[in-house]
């Protein structure tokens, strides 16, 4: 089932509600995929203005944290927590500060979300895809190849194998790289 609830994850009221909804109309939270990513057009660290680097962490990483610590109270043993990230969280570009600070915060929060979720029973995974084929790219650069970029099914494939591993299987990180080569 799906119910279409309209939301910004930067907002902790607006995740409060979301998730007292998922409580209403189920009761638990088996898998919880923080997806909600933003970047910025390419630009220098002295260019960069406090707006930009705000929006970009309170949606890449603080998003993360409220819809994670919502989550929490209705997961149980088994139950699964993938934040998608990206292989920004462990390499630089010149010009994504921000995008770079945010991926690689969001690392070391699913890193110890991790340590202190195993005695629980739940899984938490560091999915960091490479280039992916999404609209993202219109913000920074349209004329990306996306023909050699990893597919968006890619992706929910790696979550699907991450959610279908076996109860005590738990990854610290699952990276993808694409197949096809350097962008």
């Amino acid at each position: 089932m799906i119910v279409p609830i309209v939301g910004d994850v930067r907002d902790e009221k607006s995740v409060r509600t979301l998730f007292a909804e998922v409580k209403r109309r189920f009761g638990k939270v088996d898998v919880l995929v923080n997806n909600a990513g933003i970047t910025q057009q390419i630009v220098t660290i002295e260019n960069t203005t406090l707006e930009m680097w705000r929006d970009v962490l309170d949606t890449n990483l603080t998003g993360t944290f409220l819809c994670t610590r919502a989550a929490l109270p209705m997961m149980q043993a088994g139950a699964t927590i993938i934040n998608n990230l990206s292989v920004a969280a462990k390499r630089v570009f010149a010009g994504f500060a921000t995008y770079s600070a945010a991926k690689r915060g969001a690392l070391g929060f699913t890193l110890s979300l991790r340590e202190e979720l195993i005695p629980r029973g739940i899984r938490v995974v560091a999915l960091m895809p490479g280039a992916t084929a999404t609209d993202i790219w219109d913000q920074f650069m349209p004329g990306a190849p996306r023909e050699r970029m990893m597919s968006v099914e890619s992706v929910a494939q790696a979550v699907l194998v991450a959610v279908l591993l076996p109860p005590g299987a738990n990854l610290s990180e699952l990276v993808l790289e694409p197949t096809s080569g350097a962008l």
